[in-house]
């Protein structure tokens, strides 16, 4: 598809990107955004607030983006020296212009507390003063606890110096306390006592100064309370202070006409010959830009020669940069290229008809057997988890509200009492993600999409054995099944067991503590593995029990879309296993007819929040999805006929979310089913190629709290059903830019979102090795997010943000289904 951007600000002409634009001068100045900006300096003032689920985010109060990196966020009152991430967080009430020039006000509010105060940020010099003013002295609950805090990005500072006052010191790379000896595991401050902090005085890119008018200051490392902690600067309120209770001056040393420098982004696995090939660049509206850009052929000995000159074509504004593409489709020639703009040259990449010949490989034969689980993981030598949480499960307690929001009401729709063992969980499905829940709907979409991606696009790939009896997998050691196949069967183990206990699926199964549920490493050691008995004595066990609780926890609330969403993965799993395991194939499709059956009559009704919240989960999509994964596998039976006719209403108004779906019962239909989707493929076309997309990269990029990469991939699957039903209405490209955002090309930096896949790809991710800072070979990161207003960020050495890091195991799913539709997409091109 042709890449263009909708909106203002597109840039005129190729010459509008060798000048430089308007330059902001050397002091803040406030912006529409009710932000403090300068060249090379913006302050973020509660544009993004505290999450009400997850609090603490690292992602909200006063926030520091300097030269280009945010390296500050968090500022805030907080009731915590080193506020972990359940910690209070204050509610956010309103932001206001104040009455200095160049300020911005923020009301927020601890409700529970009884406590509310002010922040005045305002520029001031070469910096900005911040001025905590209280409605009232802080309550006698909140003293000696309330105090202002400002959260520093560890990985900017690791092995750089700081000055308190005069005194000297060193951020530590690795956390080494100090800590405090009344048991209650909180850091001392590494420094205190002054009223000037430097931070990095020999770096001139990350140098920040805070001065104190009257309380002292304090410099935490959080990380010895919590690994995803940061460096805390700190300053107490006092007893009795209400006006100006912490007035600090911050001075970030900013260099004179900093610019953005360019990123050229691109597939980082390449391209086939014959393909579109379209590099993005992203430039700093200051940055004096070339017009032309060069691609060079690197020879065997290293020489390179430039093989095609062309000017780059401006693509506009998105967020705070210019847009500029570099196309150079015409060349042809295998062989391992990159691209060369204002003075700089990319890490290589391939032209090659096997581009994408591994793509997804690692996807499914490491990331998702990383993720299995009740069961034990090898990789050569290297052991990823033993056999997990072979003690599940428990009986969630009614009416409580999990901290990782799952929910339970007044009924259990279960069998069983709170508390109590639940027998024959503890068998398939896959951990959801960083952490180690299982969320049923996250699993049947895993199923669901290798189903879809074998029988669509074959996935004839066999690496791993896989064990279900003696609980054994081995990476790198193939057993003559395909890995598709056995993963298919693992996760509709799960869903199976779910249905043969409780007679519906369930919300999910999770750890009941929270020090537990933060668990980093190994699943096989988060729980003992014993089956909790309250009637021993503490610290006991026998072969089979133990007194320890540590028993994940079922919420076993019964929704239709759940039920629904299990239904169309076990009709699916039907068809994968049919050869292999007629018998499980034949449970699969009782279970999903029984299930579907259930949820034909009456309305549907909805979940809440975790559960079915969102729109892809919404029971009335999920019938359409279930009703034709059962006309699929019972090959256009009249009962699932019928019912697709008559949801026909749902499928006209959520097309978007159901579109894929929808055209795999083309074969099935008669003619005007066919022909009431094409009104409908039209108009997704039309979202696709117009204002719908407001970027330069082709595809829906998420302006939320969570990155796209999810979003991104399904974009591509959708559309590419999409052209295979309709080739006359939608073309491959859209399929080719999804995988070429994913892969490389995309805001912030030109890395891959899937680690290990391409020349250069995020190698630190929020997975259950995290606290390495490494990665999972095969997950896809969320990858960029917008802090708002419009600063696009990917962190690469920071793990933590799981906004922008944590992999799931739905999300690669559906990257490999992706992949498999871009191999297939790019195969067409003439």
């Amino acid at each position: 598809m042709v890449l263009k951007y909708v909106g203002t600000a597109l840039l005129a002409s190729a010459s509008a990107l060798a000048g430089p634009a308007v330059a902001l001068g050397q002091a803040l100045t406030v912006t529409p955004a009710q932000t403090l900006e300068m060249q090379g300096l913006t302050v973020v003032i509660d544009q993004n607030q505290f999450n009400p689920i997850f609090f603490d985010e690292k992602n909200a109060g006063i926030q520091i983006i300097l030269h280009g990196d945010r390296i500050a966020t968090d500022g805030a009152v907080r009731l915590d020296r080193t506020p972990e991430q359940w910690a209070p967080v204050p509610a956010f009430v309103g932001r206001t212009l104040g009455k200095e020039p160049n300020q911005v006000v923020v009301r927020s509010a601890y409700k529970a507390a009884n406590f509310a105060y002010t922040v005045k940020v305002t520029a001031e010099g070469d910096g900005f003063r911040i001025a905590v003013d209280l409605d009232q002295p802080l309550p006698e609950s909140l003293a000696g606890k309330a105090g202002f805090n400002l959260d520093f990005l560890p990985t900017t500072y690791f092995g750089k110096t700081y000055l308190m006052d005069r005194a000297p010191g060193l951020f530590p790379r690795h956390p080494d306390g100090p800590m405090a000896k009344d048991g209650s595991g909180d850091p001392l401050p590494i420094a205190e006592g002054g009223h000037a902090l430097t931070l990095a005085p020999e770096d001139p890119l990350t140098r920040v100064t805070i001065a104190s008018d009257g309380a002292p200051l304090m410099l935490y490392d959080a990380r010895n309370r919590a690994q995803n902690g940061w460096f805390v600067v700190r300053s107490m309120i006092a007893a009795g202070a209400r006006d100006n209770a912490i007035v600090w001056h911050v001075r970030p040393n900013v260099i004179k006409n900093w610019v953005h420098q360019p990123v050229v982004s691109f597939n980082q696995s390449g391209y086939t010959p014959t393909r579109s090939k379209i590099a993005m660049i992203e430039l700093d509206p200051n940055f004096s830009a070339p017009r032309e850009a060069q691609l060079v052929k690197l020879a065997a000995d290293g020489t390179r020669q430039t093989v095609l000159s062309a000017a780059i074509k401006p693509q506009g504004r998105w967020t705070r940069y210019n847009y500029a593409s570099f196309d150079f489709s015409s060349v042809r020639d295998p062989g391992i290229y990159a691209i060369s703009y204002a003075g700089s040259t990319t890490n290589p990449f391939r032209i090659s008809a096997d581009a994408y010949g591994r793509i997804w490989q690692a996807s499914l034969d490491t990331f998702i057997a990383e993720q299995m689980d009740h069961i034990g993981v090898r990789e050569q030598y290297r052991v990823w988890t033993a056999p997990s949480h072979l003690d599940d499960a428990r009986q969630a307690p009614p009416n409580i509200v999990h901290f990782d929001a799952y929910k339970m009401g007044a009924n259990l729709d279960s069998p069983f009492k709170p508390g109590e063992h639940i027998a024959g969980l503890s068998v398939g499905g896959w951990q959801d993600a960083g952490d180690y829940d299982i969320q049923t709907p996250e699993n049947t979409m895993v199923v669901r999409d290798l189903v879809w991606a074998r029988e669509l696009f074959g996935l004839d790939w066999d690496e791993t054995s896989i064990d279900e009896t003696a609980r054994t997998v081995e990476i790198r050691r193939p057993d003559g099944i395909e890995d598709a196949v056995q993963q298919i069967r693992h996760g509709t183990l799960q869903l199976l067991a779910q249905y043969k206990v409780f007679g519906h699926a369930i919300v999910g199964i999770v750890d009941p503590a929270l020090r537990q549920y933060a668990h980093l490493g190994e699943a096989g050691s988060q729980t003992d593995g014993l089956i909790y008995d309250a009637a021993l004595k503490p610290n006991t066990q026998t072969g089979v029990a133990s007194a320890i609780p540590d028993d994940r926890w079922a919420f076993t609330t019964d929704y239709p879309a759940n039920d629904l969403l299990m239904a169309g993965a076990l009709a699916g799993a039907s068809r994968a296993l049919a050869a292999s395991d007629p018998a499980m194939a034949a449970q699969a499709l009782a279970a999903a007819k029984t299930l579907w059956a259930r949820q034909q009559s009456g309305t549907l009704r909805a979940g809440d929040g975790r559960d079915d919240g969102t729109w892809a989960r919404s029971p009335d999509m999920s019938n359409v999805s279930a009703t034709i994964e059962l006309l699929l596998t019972t090959k256009g039976d009249k009962v699932y006929v019928d019912r697709l006719r008559a949801l026909m209403p749902v499928i006209r108004q959520n097309f978007e979310g159901v579109a894929s779906v929808a055209v795999r019962a083309i074969p099935f239909m008669d003619e005007d089913y066919r022909a009431q989707l094409v009104p409908l493929v039209r108009a997704i076309k039309a979202r696709a190629d117009g204002a719908d997309g407001h970027n330069p990269f082709g595809v829906p990029i998420s302006m939320g709290g969570w990155g796209g990469s999810n979003q991104v991939v399904s974009f591509g699957t959708t559309m590419y059903m999409l052209h295979k039903a309709f080739p006359d209405i939608v073309g491959t490209a859209y399929t080719l830019d999804a995988l070429d955002y994913v892969l490389g090309r995309h805001p912030a930096n030109n890395l891959s979102f899937v680690s290990t896949v391409g020349t250069a790809s995020k190698l630190i991710g929020y997975g259950h090795n995290r606290a390495d800072y490494t990665f999972i070979p095969g997950g896809l990161e969320p990858g960029m997010v917008v802090i708002k207003p419009d600063f696009p960020e990917v962190k690469t050495d920071w793990p933590f943000l799981w906004f922008e890091n944590e992999y799931t195991v739905s999300t690669t799913a559906a990257y490999i289904l992706a992949a498999r539709a871009a191999t297939a997409a790019a195969a067409e091109t003439p």
